[in-house]
């Protein structure tokens, strides 16, 4: 696999990620900034790729552990070479399987966050990508969703919280998902400039909260062609988002 070498948080972080793959970029760092994490809490990614998200959020909040599952071997171990290289091996771990059937080292509701950035795109709707690699972390039969929001509601803890990115297409299918066990739900969107549609949106929700949906204002992410100051805040400074 041939990989490249990429700084990540304006340098914080530097990630070795395929070359023709799946490579992070916006919405894993926007994902890692959404999850509202605090020294202590454990935290399950699904789809860990790389380790982008989950190494932008040990890079963010300390104190915190976190464990990756991915279904690809290779992009796991490359995952776990990449904590290591920046000094947080100590608190992630990275494992292979699949959401419909995680390893037995996960045990259930053990986790007070999970978060994902699921395969979005539909088979036999959306062109699958040319790399297969890629295509495995994008593209998915219809009923994907359901599964990882299954798999999340299985692994968190009694009031959890559950964190996704997604394309704002794949919104009803995601709140569909959420309405066994969940409450709480937010959607922030992500407004790539004042004028345009919102491309993305992250969902979260409170594993059996009663608590009623809300709808925020969101992000902008440029104005005039740079980034706005939060969205900078984020993407080189770590910051947290909080819609």
């Amino acid at each position: 696999m041939t990989t490249t070498r990429d700084a990540f948080l304006d340098g914080r972080l530097t990630l070795e990620q395929p070359a023709t793959g799946f490579r992070a970029g916006l919405d894993s760092l926007m994902l890692a900034a959404a999850v509202l994490a605090r020294p202590g809490d454990q935290v399950l990614e699904l789809g860990s790729g790389a380790g982008a998200a989950s190494l932008c959020l040990l890079t963010r909040v300390h104190g915190i552990s976190v464990t990756g599952l991915e279904l690809q071997p290779e992009l796991a171990a490359l995952a776990t070479s990449n904590a290591k290289a920046n000094n947080l091996d100590g608190r992630a771990r990275f494992i292979t399987g699949t959401v419909e059937s995680p390893p037995d080292s996960l045990a259930p509701n053990s986790f007070d966050h999970a978060m994902m950035n699921p395969p979005f795109f539909v088979e036999g709707r959306d062109d699958p990508p040319p790399d297969a690699s890629r295509a495995i972390a994008h593209i998915a039969d219809a009923e994907a969703l359901a599964r990882w929001t299954k798999c999340a509601r299985i692994y968190l803890k009694a009031q959890g919280r559950f964190t996704a990115i997604l394309p704002t297409d794949r919104l009803p299918d995601m709140l569909t998902a959420l309405e066994k066990g969940f409450g709480a739900i937010t959607v922030i969107p992500l407004w790539p400039d004042a004028a345009t549609p919102a491309k993305r949106v992250i969902v979260s929700a409170k594993l059996g909260s009663r608590a009623p949906f809300t709808l925020k204002p969101g992000l902008i992410l440029h104005e005039n062609g740079k980034p706005t100051a939060i969205s900078d805040s984020i993407l080189r400074h770590a910051g947290a988002l909080d819609g």
